[in-house]
């Protein structure tokens, strides 16, 4: 197994860094944005993998995955209104840990990076690095769009 870091770009959110970190530091303000369709969506670009069964609670959120069986991710730090770290556990084919990192630009603007490290063996990565790094900054233009309140 060996060890992939997968970085977005800097993308810009129209809101307070405070708005943004409380929002994003609950999983359960994101379950209302993970249905069906967007498990689908993921299955599109990783075909071998069908994820269903999505369910989340504050600090974690579960789900199940074709032929590997539950997995989840849970937050296990939060840095107030800067980091959100969030690492695997259950029956993923990998280990990894995710980091959001929030900036002020103004008062109503944040700037916001994602960074994936990633636990995988060789033929996990020649089957999903690249769609790893273009998924990292897919999820962080989706994140831009979120009606943080």
């Amino acid at each position: 197994m060996g060890l992939s870091k997968y970085t977005s770009d800097i993308h810009y959110i129209e809101q307070n860094q405070e708005v943004v970190f409380n929002f994003l530091s609950n999983f359960e303000n994101l379950s209302q944005y993970v249905n069906e369709s967007l498990l689908e969506q993921v299955t599109k670009q990783v075909p071998q993998i069908k994820v269903s069964d999505f369910e989340s609670d504050a600090d974690s959120c579960r789900f199940n995955i074709s032929g590997l069986g539950e997995a989840e991710i849970r937050i296990v730090e939060r840095e107030p209104h800067k980091t959100i770290k969030v690492t695997s556990s259950g029956k993923l084919p990998m280990e990894f840990t995710f980091w959001i990192q929030l900036l002020p630009v103004t008062p109503y603007q944040t700037k916001m990076k994602l960074t994936l490290h990633a636990e995988m063996g060789m033929m996990i990565k020649m089957m999903v690095g690249n769609k790893l790094e273009k998924g990292v900054n897919q999820l962080a233009e989706m994140l831009t769009k979120l009606p943080y309140r």
